[in-house]
Parts: structure tokens; C-alpha cells; sequence
């Protein structure tokens, strides 16, 4: 194996497994938040995800700004993974230890989130770095990230049927196997660009130098905007329309996540060969309406098909949309860049966290499923227009 395609595996491991800690939350979190001290599911659970996801916007930006500063990931990357396994224990431990209100237990979440989104974000940013084609490097990221997701909604479900606390034990000792990888692989980031005010130029860039990197952020906020959805409003809509337990539950989400997870891959060579444009603009202008079907559907079984419907859809864009923000990013802009494209998503899955659990307890679930569809239809059909008329495919993409 040549020392490319084993640190790509060795970083689509830390992806995985930070991917892996943190799914592995979703099936029982209205159990989870209740044995830390809620009082209520739906709300409580909106908070306590979106915490973390309020995080992940805030420093996703400043991970990436260090690391192209210094010109250095790997320890940032192992500096991340154990920030946030000591975030895990801490959310295991502390709230019975200590007896904290609910409102201390959201800012230990954010502590958590804002390590975790280091380790994340930048071993993204390595992938980046290899050669290889950046379809395969993302699309190695992709898989990562959908067998993480797939693996962990039905695997938190059996743990939560050993205790509620337990998926926090266990995410914690992932990101600790996650930081002992991390600091095996060597830095490929491109040399520092120079002080405070390249750091400063180079964040700038990433958005008016580069106004075309905005394509790639909206879908990757659309594509989040889902995840964050069905981790909270699917979660709880499962559970409440079927009756489901924690670990029916996670098999139903998995549903989802396996096909997302198997075929990133494939779907990220895919959009080498034929361009991006294809793979983003086919999924964007199906999504909605799958996310609706779901909400639509009146029994498990078609609820399940629905599911696998959304993650084979969420697939075929997910590779392209990251592989995009490389092509369109320059060397030593990366880590920006691709922190830029997290913060979206991240604000994408706050979004879908906040708008589906408001409008579900407000409105009920039927309104939060068409609500979910139809900002995601709305926001491809604002944007496809835009994405065709500059042909990423083209060199006038990339700024010159």
C-alpha cells in the first residue's frame, strides 16, 4: 500500500470514528437528555443538538484559520479528538456528580462540540492534501462520514438499551482511539502563508476573492440541514408515530446512513469522470421531495424505503459537493476553506435541528417534514440557476 492511500485510510478513520461518537447519541437522546437532568424531550433535545452544532459554527472557522497560519494539522487534529473525548466524559460524569442544571449540561455540549469540530474539520482538510483526485479523497471522507452515521444510529440504540449514559462512554473512548491515529499521519499542509494579516486575507478569500465557494456551502448547508432534521424531529417522529424503541429506532435511521455510507464512494469517482455539476444538481432537485415522502408515508416499511431513498440521493451529492470545495479553494487556503464549508453544514444541521423541532412542536410532524422538503427545494431551485451559468467544470470557476 503507498503511504497515500494508507494515510487516506488512516485519516477516513479518524472521520469515522469522530462520526461514529457523535451519531451514536441520536437514537435515545430524549432518554439521554432526561438522565442528565430535562425535563422535557422534544425542547430538551432540540437544545442540547443544537449546542453542539452552535459550536461547530463558531470554531470550525478558527481551526481551520490556525492551521493554514502555522502550516501544521496533525496535532490540531489530535489536539481535537482528545479536547472532545475529555467534552464526552465530562457530559457522562459531571451532571450527576455535580448535580448541574440543565443549562450548565448545553455549555459542557458546546465545550464538546467546539473540540470535536477540530478534529473533524481538519482531518478533512488532510484528505484535501493527498493526491489522488479530489472525487476519491472526498469521496474517502464521504464513506467515512456515512458508515460513521450508519454504524452509530443502530449501534446507540443497543447501547442505550444498556443505560442511558453509556453512548457517552463510549464516544468519548472513541475520539481517544481517534487521536492515537491522528498522530500517526504525517502533515501535508502547504507552508504558512505568513503572519496575522495572510491569516486574515486568507479567511477573506474564501468568500469574495472566491464568491464561487458559495455554491458549494449552500448545498452543503441543504445536505446538513437533513441530517440535523432527522436527528431530532426523525428521531422523535419515529418513536411517537410507530411506537419504536432506541434500538428500532436506530435500525430505521440506518436505513438512511447505509446507503449513504456505501455508495459516497463510488458516487466521488463518479463526479471525477463526469463533473460535478451532474451528481449536485440531479440530487438538490430530488431531495425535498424524498425528505416529504418520508413524512408521507403511514407505516414503517414505506417509512424504511423512504429512508434508504434519502441516502441514496444524499450520496450521490455529498462527494461532489466536498470535491467541489477543493477544486474551487487554492493550496493554501484549504483548511479555510473547507473549515468554511463545515460551518455551513453545521449551521445547515443547526437549522435543520432548530426550524424541524419548532415547527414539529408547534405544528406537529407532518408540517415539520413539509417545511423540511420545501426549504430544500426552494434553496436548489434559487441556486442551480447560478451553479449552471458558471460551469464549474470550466477554469473561469477557479478565479483565473
Amino acid at each position: 500500500m503507498t503511504s497515500v492511500r494508507r494515510d487516506r485510510l488512516r485519516l477516513a478513520t479518524v472521520v469515522f470514528a469522530v462520526l461514529l461518537a457523535q451519531v451514536l447519541l441520536y437514537p435515545g437522546v430524549p432518554d439521554l437528555v432526561a438522565a442528565v437532568g430535562a425535563t422535557t424531550a422534544l425542547d430538551a433535545s432540540m437544545w442540547f443538538l443544537a449546542a453542539e452544532f452552535a459550536a461547530f459554527v463558531a470554531f470550525a472557522g478558527v481551526w481551520g484559520a490556525v492551521s493554514d497560519r502555522f502550516g501544521r494539522r496533525t496535532p490540531l487534529v489530535v489536539a481535537g479528538a482528545l479536547g472532545g473525548s475529555v467534552g464526552y466524559f465530562a457530559l457522562a460524569l459531571l451532571p450527576g456528580a455535580l448535580s448541574l442544571s440543565f443549562g450548565a449540561v448545553l455549555a459542557l455540549r458546546a465545550a464538546q462540540g467546539a473540540t470535536t469540530i477540530g478534529a473533524f474539520s481538519l482531518a478533512m482538510t488532510m484528505l484535501m492534501d493527498l493526491e489522488g483526485g479530489h472525487g476519491k479523497n472526498m469521496g474517502a471522507a464521504g464513506i467515512a462520514i456515512g458508515l460513521g452515521t450508519a454504524v452509530g444510529a443502530p449501534l446507540g440504540g443497543r447501547l442505550y438499551g444498556v443505560g442511558p449514559l453509556v453512548p457517552l462512554y463510549a464516544a468519548g473512548g472513541l475520539l481517544v482511539v481517534a487521536g492515537a491515529v491522528a498522530a500517526s499521519i504525517p502533515d501535508r499542509a502547504p507552508p504558512s502563508g505568513g503572519g496575522e494579516s495572510a491569516r486574515f486575507r486568507r479567511a477573506v478569500a474564501t468568500l469574495t476573492e472566491r464568491p464561487v465557494l458559495g455554491l458549494p456551502y449552500v448545498f452543503g448547508f441543504v445536505d446538513r440541514f437533513t441530517a440535523g432534521f432527522f436527528a431530532l424531529v426523525g428521531t422523535v417522529y419515529f418513536r411517537e408515530a410507530f411506537g419504536l424503541d432506541a434500538a428500532a429506532t436506530g435500525l430505521l435511521l440506518g436505513l438512511f446512513f447505509a446507503p449513504f455510507a456505501l455508495l459516497q464512494y463510488p458516487f466521488g469517482v463518479l463526479s471525477d469522470r463526469i463533473g460535478r455539476t451532474g451528481p449536485i444538481v440531479a440530487g438538490s432537485a430530488l431531495y425535498g421531495f424524498a425528505v416529504v415522502g418520508v413524512g408521507l408515508a403511514p407505516t414503517v416499511p414505506t417509512a424504511a424505503v423512504g429512508m434508504v431513498v434519502v441516502g441514496v440521493i444524499g450520496a450521490l451529492m455529498a462527494p461532489a459537493t466536498m470535491a467541489l470545495v477543493t477544486d474551487l479553494s487554492s493550496d493554501a487556503g484549504r483548511g479555510t476553506a473547507m473549515a468554511g464549508f463545515n460551518a455551513f453544514g453545521s449551521m445547515g444541521f443547526l437549522a435543520g435541528i432548530l426550524v424541524g423541532g419548532t415547527v414539529a412542536d408547534e405544528f406537529g410532524f407532518l408540517a415539520a417534514f413539509l417545511t423540511a422538503g420545501a426549504l430544500e427545494i426552494a434553496i436548489a431551485v434559487v441556486s442551480i440557476p447560478t451553479f449552471l451559468r458558471i460551469d464549474p467544470e470550466s477554469a473561469s470557476a477557479f478565479g483565473g
